[in-house]
This record gives C-alpha cells, structure tokens and sequence, in this order.
C-alpha cells in the first residue's frame, strides 16, 4: 500500500525546491528505480530509508549529479539536473557514507580545497574552517595529518567538508558512522537547526530511531518504488507504533521472528 501525507503537512513552501518526475535508472536488465515522482520543499527534513538494493544510493547519486544517465527529469530551483548539473552541484553539500579522504593533507588543507572548489573567498574559508572545526572537537588538529584519525574523527572532517560553503541542499548518506555518543547529539541538534534556518536536508539511514527524530517527513523505497510517504505520525497511525515495525511490514521483512527463531534452532 502507498500512503501519503497531506500536502498542508509536506508543503513548508508552495514552490518545490526538488521536483522529480518520472525518475528511472536501469543496470543493465535490472530496473532499480521506478517512475519515482516527489516534490521536495524548503525546509524539510527528509528520511530516506529503505532496504539494502531498494534504490537508495542510485537515487542519492541521481541528486548530487554523480549519475549523469537516467530517464525521467530532476529539477533543483529550477535548474534541469540533465542541463545544468555543475550549478545544481553548487547547491548542494553531500556527505557520503564511504568517502575517502586525502590521508596526506591536514583538515584545514583539506577544507581549504574544498571550500575553493565552491569558488568560496579564502578568507572567509579559513575562518569558517577554523570555527567548524573548533565546533565538532577539531582544533587541536586542525593542522595535523589524517593519517592518524579515528574513523569518528575523519568522519567529522567529512560533514563540515558537505556544509562549510552553506549549501541550501544537504544531503547525507550514513552521517553518525563512527561518531561518539556526544557528536551524535551534536548532529542530531544540527539538522534541526539547519532545517529551521531553510536548509533542505536529505537523510539516508538504517538507524530508524534518528530517522524517527529528526525527519519531519518519511520516504520508504523498496524496489526502486516509493512505498510510503508522510510523517511518523501518520506512517505509525496506518501501520505501526515504531518506524522498524513500518520498515518491516512494507518491505516484508514481517517473517524476521522466523528467521531469528531458526538461528537459534541451529544451535539445538
């Protein structure tokens, strides 16, 4: 069953800063996304989810104009992404869940290329650089190699590299991988700050409990389909009380109870 929202709860503006229509990508024989159509407005917390295959990362990747080959049309503020992606691009911070960083160069170095690949005064670079990291627990090294950090501490360095040219579109894949406790709360507080300063985000996680929290609207995808969409509100009313039971009732994973029972069976 698809269920969605009403458009007075989507809607925090009349004009669609995201607009899709019609969205497929094929690999090969295999369709992974189909006929996704979405709008997408100023200020929403958006939370991606889905099962493993289901067209997360091909959708992802369609956004931030890394996959140049699709049928069907993105618009972002108006621009085609099949026409102007670089402009798109320059809306745009995206943190990735598997992003290598530059192991040789310090954070600073590091954001310093960043930053002037958004064509960003270097000036103002720098000690925005500074703050953000001096913000997620960096200062001391900022000027250190990467080479030595833990994974939490690259991992920081990655979301401030996907918001330090104040993007109006951010989107995350798996941003708390890694993170200590008191940088999750820290991350959690900076969605929602930056979703009230208009900031459209766009958040893809299997932690259903932050996707619970943060997002104040749900898209569940499950073999390239948009299968829900609404708040958690709505989605529990209809289906369940916690966003894991959603999750598993629409994508059929409702059978797990078997599937743990005959794990502990084989120890029998």
């Amino acid at each position: 069953m698809y269920i969605t929202a009403s458009s007075s709860q989507l809607a925090m503006s009349s004009v669609p800063l995201i607009e899709i229509r019609n969205l497929s990508k094929s690999y090969g024989d295999k369709l992974v996304l189909k006929h996704l159509s979405l709008d997408i407005y100023p200020g929403q917390v958006i939370g991606y989810i889905g099962p493993n295959g289901a067209g997360k990362s091909t959708t992802v990747k369609i956004l931030t104009g890394l996959i140049p080959d699709f049928n069907g049309e993105v618009t972002v503020n108006g621009l085609s992404m099949r026409n102007n992606p670089q402009e798109i691009k320059k809306l745009i911070g995206y943190v990735p869940e598997n992003a290598e960083l530059y192991d040789v160069l310090t954070p600073m170095e590091y954001l310093d290329f960043i930053g002037k690949l958004y064509d960003m005064e270097e000036a103002q670079l720098h000690n925005r650089a500074r703050k953000l990291l001096a913000a997620f627990g960096l200062e001391a090294n900022a000027d250190n190699r990467m080479d030595t950090f833990s994974k939490g501490m690259r991992q920081k360095v990655l979301l401030i590299s996907g918001i330090i040219h104040n993007p109006q579109i951010i989107i995350l894949d798996e941003p708390l991988s890694g993170l200590d406790a008191n940088a999750v709360i820290l991350v959690k507080e900076l969605i929602m700050r930056l979703s009230k300063e208009g900031k459209t985000i766009f958040y893809c996680s299997h932690m259903m409990d932050v996707v619970e929290k943060v997002s104040d609207r749900i898209l569940l995808i499950n073999k390239g389909e948009i299968v829900a969409d609404g708040t958690f509100e709505s989605l529990k009313q209809d289906h369940a009380d916690t966003l894991e039971r959603v999750f598993a009732k629409l994508t059929g994973r409702d059978e797990s109870t078997h599937e743990t029972d005959a794990i502990i069976n084989a120890f029998d």
